[in-house]
């Protein structure tokens, strides 16, 4: 692909698979009719679908996406969203289904409303999240499989998709430092950790998968205080009860305390709690923080505990020789979640499990042997009908445009990608503590920038109790007034005794040092006056 990528005869890669598949040169394939049949009041004679015009309407539609996705939404002159509140979006998009179908110049013209009123993550300024841009391999990735609608779980539904997954597995588990392992892609970072939870759980009471949780001691785990959420969630949906999630304290820069775990284990077992589980944070979500691994490794084996690390946000770091030192000790971890649709651009979703334990414990835990699905007779080697390892039957094959960008790229370009990321962090740094009126809340580890934007107006004012409310109003005002330009986005949140502050993520290739220097001036420029 042309690294001239923003113009529009260097990009027309995008939708030529559609060009070829929709040639009206191309052979016809349509069998010859036979005379009609009547069944149950339905008349059988050849599809029901009409194939030209579908064919048709996928052509206009990848013209739309290119122009109004690849091409426009990119552009870092045009919006990152055109805001309307719920009600009046509404009014503005016809949302109503009805008996019966509408033209396709209509539906077009759907289309591309639901292109210009979405949010274009995609965009240079898109900083509200811990996902952005767009990554073309990635893309191109996205469409094959969406046009060969695969499901994962036999190799004979998807021979190429489960060999991708197993290789791309293989090669994460040796950025890990495991000599071997297992894994599994999910439908994001929270279900990895509830598949973790799970698994620790599984191991320590073998009995549970059949006996369930009647006779069991009362079993807690360990987290961080900055931990992400799904761990609370994963403890309800598992049965194991938030109250039985132990939040460990952190220290200032928001890492957990090993000497604090160590606290709390011992008094969990005195109570005659049975401790199965820590989960460590490699990136928490709003600091950014990395937890000591090495060190709450040591606390594990002492008390024969799970360690799972929620490298989620984190991981990839991995692929970094100058930053993997964030996530020294991994190696020691029994399982690590890793979501490359966030720092590495893979496309929402993108998330893998990754396992230690190379005897077979993800699908003792989780298999069900469907014998529609799992036959052991089959005339192939079924070692590689996988599904039955996972929690689903259904599954998309999320690997496969994480390994084409891979593939692409190659080690070094990810590597490239995450330090350049970091270092347009580290520019950004900088210019904030150059800049009157710009607080950073502390020096950032990875790519997560928290600041403060004080207005001409409170900075002489003494930093009481008065002065922290009133800025706790500046960043939802500044946040409003720049949504509803679609200038740009960036999330703002309160945080363990904090007021409202702004966090600014880097990830993204195509932001540039200048949109940085944007971010300061833009917020500046809508917020002087407050």
């Amino acid at each position: 692909v042309s690294h001239a990528v923003g113009h529009h005869k260097q990009l027309d890669w995008f939708y030529f698979f559609a060009c070829i598949l929709l040639s009206p040169d191309r052979q016809e394939m349509t069998p010859s009719k036979k005379s009609p049949v009547l069944v149950d009041g339905v008349v059988l004679n050849g599809p029901q679908t009409d194939v030209k015009a579908g064919e048709k309407f996928v052509e206009e539609t990848c013209r739309l996406i290119m122009e109004e996705v690849v091409l426009k939404a990119t552009d870092v002159n045009e919006k990152v969203c055109e805001w309307q509140p719920p009600e009046q979006l509404r009014q503005l998009l016809d949302l109503e289904m009805r008996d019966r179908g509408e033209p396709q110049d209509k539906l077009l013209k759907l289309c591309q409303e639901v292109i210009r009123f979405s949010v274009k993550t995609n965009h240079p300024r898109f900083f509200n999240q811990l996902y952005a841009g767009l990554d073309y391999y990635s893309l191109a990735g996205r469409f094959i499989t969406e046009a060969l609608n695969p499901s994962i779980y036999t190799y004979e539904v998807s021979p190429v998709f489960l060999l991708v997954e197993e290789a791309v597995l293989k090669k994460m588990i040796e950025c890990i430092g495991w000599k071997e392992g297992d894994g599994i892609f999910n439908p994001g970072g929270s279900v990895s950790n509830m598949y973790a939870m799970n698994l620790a759980r599984y191991k320590y009471c073998p009995d549970i998968k059949e006996k369930g949780l009647c006779g069991l001691p009362r079993l807690i785990l360990f987290t961080s205080e900055e931990c992400h959420y799904s761990m609370k969630k994963a403890a309800s949906f598992l049965g194991i009860g938030t109250q039985n999630v132990c939040f460990v304290e952190t220290d200032g820069r928001g890492k957990m305390i090993p000497e604090e775990l160590e606290k709390r284990i011992s008094e969990a077992r005195q109570e005659g709690a049975m401790p199965f589980l820590v989960c460590a944070t490699s990136g928490t979500t709003v600091l950014g923080a990395f937890d000591p691994l090495d060190e709450i490794a040591d606390v594990c084996e002492r008390h024969g505990l799970w360690l799972h690390v929620d490298a989620s946000w984190g991981g990839s770091a991995l692929v970094s020789r100058k930053h993997r030192e964030l996530l020294h000790g991994i190696h020691r971890a029994d399982s690590v979640a890793w979501n490359p649709h966030k720092m590495l651009m893979a496309g929402i979703q993108c998330c893998a499990l990754l396992v230690k334990d190379k005897s077979d414990l993800l699908k003792k835990c989780y298999s069900a042997k469907a014998s529609y699905l799992f036959q052991q007779d089959k005339f192939y080697d079924v070692s590689y009908d996988t599904g039955d390892k996972s929690i689903q039957c259904s599954r998309r094959p999320d690997a496969f445009k994480f390994w084409l960008t891979w593939k692409a790229l190659g080690t070094l370009g990810l590597e490239e990608r995450v330090n350049r990321a970091l270092a347009l962090s580290r520019y950004l740094v900088e210019e904030i503590k150059k800049r009157e009126g710009f607080k950073l809340l502390m020096e950032p580890e990875y790519a997560n920038i928290c600041f403060w934007y004080i207005p001409p107006s409170l900075r002489e004012m003494e930093e009481g109790p008065e002065f922290w409310e009133k800025l706790s109003l500046v960043a939802p005002a500044i946040k409003e007034k720049m949504m509803k330009k679609g200038s740009l986005m960036l999330g703002y949140q309160p945080h363990r005794g904090k007021v409202n502050f702004f966090r600014q993520v880097v990830i993204s290739p195509q932001v540039s040092r200048e949109d940085m220097d944007f971010l300061l001036d833009e917020i500046d420029s809508l917020g002087r006056d407050m």
